[in-house]
């Protein structure tokens, strides 16, 4: 169904088939996949008028032709009742999911990045946003102006949650309804090429996180056209996308067209696979493994680095083991379990799936191994679960205190910063980005930002937005969590995510924000840490499971890391073997708003024993 794009040095020859292409000499040809009508032609107006140009069927289901038309000019598909539809594979939607579609010439934008070729996997330092509360504004042209804000921080990668084309001004993205659409009140198209180039530009890699497992419920009208979706299985959000029944060839197509898309004509580095166990493929070739293959042979044919990250509560390896060796062949993907394991040590909840954690050892397995469960029973389940990642490359796996699920789908949508003290914030910075994975940091997690995340929409449909409020409410019933949750349609509930970064310059915010800072530049130049290899990475548990050491490196070039999660200071022997090395980074110290602690400030090398003293809720960190 792919074209082959060729090799590393030739131009790529796929291009978008569906929906409106500018051609030479005015042409403009449409193309979409329509089986579940007999006729279809496509309603055009602009300065040449309104006018109405049938479309001729093609083998499949498909429907194609072309039209004297200009970019700007917007159309809407006639079927054969009478009924008109935006297209599906509409590039731009300004008048939103209901309006009608607008043509874009993709070649009209002036890209810069031509010498900028992406980022190794290991080099990605993520920073998730949601553009509409990142600024006041809420648009791609205001997040512009804080990339040297990012810089500052020290990140590398920004990652975006969905940005196509949902219902209303204001959504998480998950209810997009256009997957190839940008989102109209974000600043549309060009708004979004903008950032790219602008990241590029400064050396930021930018990751689109996309949703192949449903369409939000309101405006999406691929029914009206053709069995995108099947009624055999069937996701938390709506029914599942049609990857292994009849007629589901043109829908692979149609999704590995997507991904495909934002790759080539968007230059975006990574794709964020949303929920992937909402993916139901049971076919020879599971979709997941084609769409990975086609985006990294077209990243081939650009000479770029394109990465493929899935985000997957099943914990199975196979996502990320090669096709060769019987899996999917995507580049990394988010592990939950450390972030299970962090935020139960630091909060002491155990609702929900923290009923499954809670122990030092859990985050002990997952700083050596990866998953926590690989097979073992999980209460919170009532079954087994998972595969073992313990022979999978660190670089593989994302780990984070914060993300948007996590914090989002709390009731009120507090944040750590609401649940804990300055000291268990300090520890869960160090506990992330001196992990030997890929860290991701939440927008505002860096200066300990106070305003919540709640869910919220802004749907057209009361009896959606009355259905939105139920199930928000059965959603938590397995946490036992109280009080009162933010109504997701109230613009109030939006208005509260608003950032105020600003809060980093003064008090604790702008202790952790300078703490981050300094975390981060180590991690981008320590070999140590720099390196994420399982070999190199020694992890226990000491003094009656309370204290975790980390050692990280090999020979003369190592860190030795010691968190404490718990309420007393302690004073731990270190095991011998170690060289000499000196304390870089005490959370505990006046500095980081600590009350100060005898760490000594430097560490002999040899085969003696030595002890060190650790704060309670701190991180010590030694190193060359």
């Amino acid at each position: 169904m792919i074209p082959d794009a060729g090799g590393p040095n030739q131009a790529p020859p796929w291009r978008l088939d569906l929906g409106a292409t500018c051609c030479a000499g005015g042409e403009v040809t449409f193309r979409v996949w329509a089986p579940h009508t007999d006729a279809l032609s496509v309603r055009l107006s602009g300065a040449g008028g309104t006018r109405v140009v049938p479309l001729r069927a093609e083998a499949e289901g498909y429907f194609a032709g072309s039209a004297t038309a200009q970019p700007g000019e917007e159309y809407l598909y006639r079927l054969a009742d009478g009924g008109e539809r935006p297209d599906p594979a509409s590039r731009w939607q300004p008048q939103g999911v209901h309006g009608p579609s607008r043509i874009v010439d993709p070649d009209a934008f002036a890209w810069s990045d031509g010498a900028w070729s992406g980022l190794e996997l290991e080099d990605y330092l993520i920073y998730e946003l949601h553009v509409g509360t990142f600024t006041a504004a809420g648009t791609f042209a205001a997040l512009l102006s804080r990339l040297d804000y990012l810089l500052e921080l020290g990140v590398t990668a920004l990652e975006l949650m969905p940005v196509a084309q949902f219902p209303g001004e204001r959504n998480w993205g998950y209810d997009g309804a256009s997957p190839f659409a940008v989102q109209h009140s974000y600043g549309g198209p060009e708004g979004l090429k903008r950032l790219v180039d602008a990241c590029h530009r400064k050396g930021l890699a930018v990751i689109l996180d996309v949703v192949y497992n449903h369409l939000g419920p309101e405006g999406n009208y691929l029914g009206c056209f053709g069995p995108y979706f099947t009624d055999r299985y069937r996701t938390p959000w709506g029914p599942a996308i049609n990857y292994d029944g009849p007629d589901s060839d043109p829908v692979r197509h149609y999704v590995v067209s997507n991904a495909l898309f934002w790759v080539t004509e968007y230059h975006v580095d990574a794709l964020r696979l949303d929920a992937i166990h909402g993916i139901f493929d049971f076919g020879a070739r599971h979709i997941l493994q084609e769409l990975a293959t086609a985006v990294h042979r077209q990243a081939r044919a650009l000479g770029r680095r394109v990465q493929v990250i899935a985000e997957s509560d099943l914990n199975d390896v196979r996502t990320i083991t090669p096709p060769e060796r019987g899996g999917h062949g995507l580049d990394a993907q988010w592990n939950d379990d450390f972030h299970h394991a962090l935020h139960s040590l630091l909060t002491g909840e155990r609702q929900g799936y923290y009923a499954d954690f809670g122990e030092l050892s859990r985050l002990a397995t997952a700083y050596r191994e990866g998953f926590v469960f690989s097979g073992a029973y999980s209460r919170y389940r009532r079954r087994r679960h998972g595969s073992s990642s313990a022979g999978v490359p660190p670089r593989q796996l994302v780990v984070f205190a914060q993300n948007h699920d996590q914090v989002g789908n709390r009731p009120r949508g507090e944040r750590l910063s609401r649940m804990v003290s300055l000291d268990k914030l300090k520890l869960a910075a160090g506990a992330v980005l001196l992990a030997p994975y890929l860290p991701l940091l939440f927008m505002g997690e860096e200066y300990g930002e106070v305003a919540p995340f709640a869910y919220f929409i802004s749907h057209g449909d009361p009896q959606l937005v009355a259905a939105v409020r139920r199930g928000r409410q059965e959603e938590f019933a397995a946490f036992a969590w109280q009080g009162e949750i933010p109504d997701p349609q109230a613009e109030t509930t939006f208005l509260a995510a608003k950032l105020d970064p600003e809060q980093r310059r003064q008090g604790m915010h702008r202790i952790l924000f300078a703490l981050y800072r300094q975390l981060l530049q180590l991690r981008r130049e320590l070999p140590a840490l720099r390196r994420l290899c399982r070999a190199e990475t020694t992890v226990a548990a000491l003094d009656d499971d309370r204290v975790l050491l980390l050692r990280r490196g090999t020979g003369a070039d190592q860190v030795l890391c010691l968190f404490n999660f718990g309420e007393e200071a302690r004073t731990v022997p270190l095991p011998p073997h170690h060289p000499p090395c000196r304390r870089l980074l005490d959370s505990a110290q006046p500095e980081w708003g600590g009350v100060g602690s005898p760490a000594p400030a430097a560490l002999p090398g040899g085969r003696g024993e030595v002890s060190v003293f650790i704060a309670p809720w701190s991180f010590v960190l030694y190193g060359n």
